[in-house]
């Protein structure tokens, strides 16, 4: 049995949690936390201090890291990454290659395995665009999120000093998906595919409209979209925002023999974003543990791992069944 570690523990580490039960190859040795362990309740998981992981570098086989991408795992892979096989979910797609180097350099360092910004976006989307615009060189790639809501997003709202809770969610422009749709050719921008919608509860006293211009201009996350900020109350969001849905399309229009049209289209439907965001983690989390085992340190993207190393079941089943 794979022997995992949840290091964090919010929705993220929930979800986690219930995909490792599903998995006839793993368990879960324990959650590393931050707070105290008394007040985290899990779904039958022991619950450690975060200074504790340290001790238990016999029994875990993998950390799946379930921190923010903000803040949290910047710092948290490459430190974990000294001890520890790991596996993140960083989104910042702008910083990947930096937050890659960062981390290869120490896993290949301390003989480790490490699988980065893993997930559906990056993660499975990305290796959806990779496949289309190598089968047809002659297109054009979309990706449209949503409508749903971005736990990267909310995270970053949630971290600006003021709020006190948040969620953003992140909605497509459907007029431009049926135009891609219908053979056209667009010049689009970020802003022309996307806007974001913010439900912010502020801490009191708090000046609303700085933190309003704090949220819109903030780069990598806000500042190239449309967005609209509403401050409500945390009933209100508790009764109205609480869920996690999402989804996206990634649209891939091409041509054959310089004018017959193709199309290559994939959807996500989502009723838990980091319910299905952790399953993600946890088949990667086996990949990390079977490169592990064949000794090929260093750090690793979706790009770079065979779909094999994804599933409990052997290759010679595989081709039996799947191929």
């Amino acid at each position: 049995m794979v022997k995992v570690a949840i290091v964090g523990y919010g929705n993220l580490g929930r979800g986690v949690e219930l995909a490792v039960k599903q998995t006839p190859d793993m368990e879960v040795m324990g959650v590393f936390t931050r707070r105290s362990p008394e007040t985290v309740k899990t779904l039958g998981a022991a619950v450690f201090r975060m200074d504790e992981l340290i001790n238990y570098q016999l029994e875990i086989d993998v950390c799946i890291l379930c921190g923010g991408s903000a803040t949290d795992l910047p710092e948290q892979t490459p430190e974990i990454t000294h001890h520890f096989n790991t596996v993140d979910s960083f989104d910042t797609h702008a910083k990947i290659p930096e937050h890659f180097a960062k981390v290869d350099a120490v896993a290949r360092e301390h003989q480790k395995v490490s699988v980065i910004s893993t997930g559906w976006d990056p993660g499975l989307f990305s290796l959806n665009r990779l496949y289309a615009q190598s089968i047809l060189p002659q297109g054009q790639t979309n990706t449209f999120w949503g409508k749903g809501v971005s736990q990267g997003h909310s995270d970053a709202l949630r971290r600006i000093n003021g709020v006190a809770d948040a969620t953003q969610y992140t909605i497509p422009n459907t007029e431009v998906i049926e135009k891609l749709k219908a053979g056209e050719t667009l010049e689009l921008t970020t802003r022309d595919k996307h806007f974001r919608e913010c439900f912010v509860v502020l801490e009191a006293g708090v000046d609303a409209e700085k933190i309003r211009e704090e949220i819109v201009s903030m780069p990598n996350y806000f500042a190239d979209y449309d967005t609209e900020v509403h401050f409500i109350s945390q009933e209100e969001l508790n009764q109205n925002h609480k869920a996690m849905p999402h989804g996206g399309t990634v649209l891939h229009t091409g041509v054959t023999n310089g004018e017959t049209k193709q199309a290559i289209e994939y959807n996500l439907y989502l009723g838990s974003n980091p319910e299905f965001t952790a399953s993600v983690l946890v088949a990667y989390a086996r990949a990390c543990v079977k490169l592990a085992a064949e000794q090929k340190f260093g750090a690793y993207t979706v790009f770079d791992i065979a779909p094999k190393y994804l599933s409990p079941k052997d290759v010679a089943t595989l081709r039996r069944e799947l191929l």
